[in-house]
This record gives C-alpha cells, sequence and structure tokens, in this order.
C-alpha cells in the first residue's frame, strides 16, 4: 500500500459490499481498529458508512452497528430498503447505495487527496475514473481470495491502488474473545444479583 502522511484521505464504505468480502474471508471488521489504521497512514478527514436499512421493523440486526458507526466516528449514510416483486412472484428487497457513495466521493475530491472505497462493485470503475481526472488517488479495498473473486476486474484495474482485504486481516479483525469475555462479565454481575 502507498500511503503519504501529509495526504489528506477519505474513506467510503459499501456496507454490504464489505460485509460479504468479510464473511467470505472468515472474520469480521472491527470499525474502531480500520479508522486507528488508516488514521495512521494519513490525515483521515472523514469516514462514510453506506447501508440501507428496514423500514417498519421494531428489530433490525444493522441497528446496533449502525447506531455505534454513526456515534464513533463514522458519517452514516443510509435509506430504506425498497421491497418489489420479480417476474417469478417472489418478494424481494433492494439497497443499492452507489449513487449516494458516488455523489459523496465526487463532493470530497474537492478536499482531500486519497480516496479508498471499500468495494468491489464494478459499477464504481467510472467513478474512479472521474476521480483521478480530478487528479485524485484511488484505493480500492475488496478480496480476490474467494473464488470467484468479490472485485470486479475493470475496477482493480482502474484503481491506483489495489489492497487486498484479506491482507489487512490482522489490522481490521475484530477479536472473538472480545464478546465472549463481555459475556462472561455479565454473566459474572448476573451472579452477584443472587
Amino acid at each position: 500500500m502507498r500511503f503519504y502522511p501529509q495526504e489528506r484521505m477519505a474513506i467510503f464504505i459499501d456496507g454490504a459490499n464489505l460485509y460479504g468480502a468479510a464473511k467470505a474471508l472468515g472474520f469480521d471488521i472491527d470499525y474502531r481498529k480500520l479508522l486507528v489504521e488508516f488514521g495512521k497512514r494519513g490525515v483521515l478527514v472523514r469516514a462514510f458508512y453506506y447501508t440501507a436499512l428496514a423500514e417498519g421493523e421494531d428489530y433490525s440486526p444493522l441497528r446496533p452497528l449502525t447506531d455505534w458507526l454513526d456515534y464513533n466516528g463514522y458519517q452514516m449514510v443510509t435509506k430504506p430498503l425498497k421491497e418489489f416483486t420479480d417476474a417469478m412472484g417472489r418478494r424481494r428487497v433492494k439497497g443499492n447505495m452507489d449513487i449516494e457513495l458516488a455523489i459523496d466521493a465526487m463532493e470530497m475530491a474537492d478536499h482531500v487527496d486519497h480516496l479508498i472505497i471499500f468495494s468491489g462493485d464494478g459499477d464504481f470503475r467510472r467513478l474512479v475514473e472521474a476521480l483521478q481526472r480530478k487528479g485524485r488517488r484511488v484505493s480500492i479495498v475488496s478480496t480476490i481470495r474467494p473464488s470467484p473473486p468479490l472485485i470486479a476486474d475493470e475496477l482493480r484495474r482502474q484503481a491506483d491502488n489495489f489492497i487486498e482485504l484479506d491482507d489487512l486481516r490482522p489490522y481490521l479483525a475484530r477479536d472473538p474473545s472480545a464478546r465472549q469475555s463481555v459475556r462472561a462479565d455479565v454473566a459474572d454481575d448476573d451472579d452477584l444479583d443472587d
């Protein structure tokens, strides 16, 4: 990875895409570590996280994550999932955040030197090209390790820098024992109430 300490950076995370890539590689992302790690590599101006949320549900499994991110240094960009019926009569949901990410990246390009996009979606190739025409460096974080790879070849070729997500595992992986130790602490506290 080529980073320069003086360069101003912004991070753009396609939440669904990053989740799928990390899951395929067998680890969970620690979003606090992600901010710290990229903050060491330059001047981190902003970190955006994009996800679609189901409306009208009493509980969403994404809500704890999005709330935590919102309070811990991430600019959250969300929109409601859209429900539709496909040609076969099956109920489907759609929550594409590509246009939101692209607009924010183009706006931030005037304020940063380096844009880091966590996604393997080939639709972003033209965005990367447009950012490069503005004189900005663009790094793409995704993975080629699973079969098939989770990054579009045209996106990987267009980027100034491709960063293999699996190579970041030592820096970004959430410690699975941390969740277990919290559960043990809660269990110990429950014992005190008896």
